[in-house]
């Protein structure tokens, strides 16, 4: 149970909680206390850089405070001080704008080269399974449906163990390609890890370099976190995930083959007809 009631807002919470921790995850604390926003957006790497402790520190003193660890607190800080519009804003302008800003900062971080590394990987691939859980989940349905107009063979189980269960039965030669905008959905880095058990090659994006999926990853494709994290699905964020899986596309079917391709048009074209 989370010290202080919910009369209280997270950041009250901490801090009447902190006392009793010692100085270590005490200092996790204080960080939270003064830079909450910066926290909602952070890894716990980068939380544990800006307490100066480890990551292993940092969850324990989230689990401390009464959190079930750092991605909890992430939400709980997010849900408990949501970003209201101002009197006057033009909220369709200023959206546009964020998403605009969004895009821009995941063109920055991108590495062109991990694109084309990641493209690589899934063309050389004998079997492509694509993991991704809650909101990182839709737009892998939609890239699936994508490479299979491009004539590539991929599974894109929905349910977290029906993923287990594919990724238990990949091997060599076969590809994990795995979104996640923490970087630490608990679901997507079993899958992940039961993936590299199997010398199975993953492929990761997320917007958190330094996250348990990065260090996982083969090839990573980090796209940073974007904007004020101010509710439980960072849409802002996502934008840059769906342009990369939109360029790695993009990519592969420039070497598509094209009677592939034009088979899959067909098949495209008469599913709208029928639509």
């Amino acid at each position: 149970m989370i010290v202080g009631g919910p009369e209280l807002s997270v950041v009250a919470r901490v801090r009447a909680a902190a006392a009793a921790l010692g100085p270590s995850e005490g200092r996790v604390a204080a960080v939270i206390v003064a830079r909450p926003h910066d926290v909602v957006a952070w890894s716990t790497a980068d939380l544990a850089q800006a307490a100066e402790t480890s990551t292993a520190t940092v969850i324990r003193a989230c689990q401390s405070l009464g959190f079930r660890g750092f991605q909890h607190l992430r939400l709980e800080l997010a849900r408990s001080a949501p970003l209201a519009p101002r009197e006057g804003d033009d909220i369709v302008a200023s959206t546009f704008h964020d998403a605009a800003a969004a895009l821009r900062l995941a063109a920055e971080r991108v590495d062109p080269a991990q694109i084309e590394r990641a493209a690589d990987a899934i063309r050389a691939a004998r079997r492509v399974v694509l993991v991704g859980n809650g909101f990182s989940g839709p737009p892998l349905q939609d890239f699936a449906m994508r490479l299979s107009t491009l004539g590539r063979p991929v599974e894109a189980p929905i349910d977290a163990q029906a993923q287990q269960f594919v990724v238990h039965g990949m091997g060599e030669g076969d590809l994990c390609v795995a979104l996640s905008y923490s970087g630490a959905n608990v679901q997507t880095l079993r899958a992940c890890a039961a993936a590299t058990d199997r010398r199975v090659r993953v492929v990761a994006i997320t917007s958190f370099a330094r996250s348990p999926l990065g260090r996982l990853a083969d090839v990573l494709i980090a796209t940073g976190p974007a904007g004020e994290a101010h509710d439980v699905d960072p849409l802002l964020a996502r934008l840059g995930h769906t342009v990369v899986l939109h360029a790695l596309h993009s990519a592969l079917s420039r070497s598509a083959r094209p009677a592939e391709v034009a088979e899959m048009r067909h098949v495209v074209a008469d599913a709208l007809a029928d639509d």
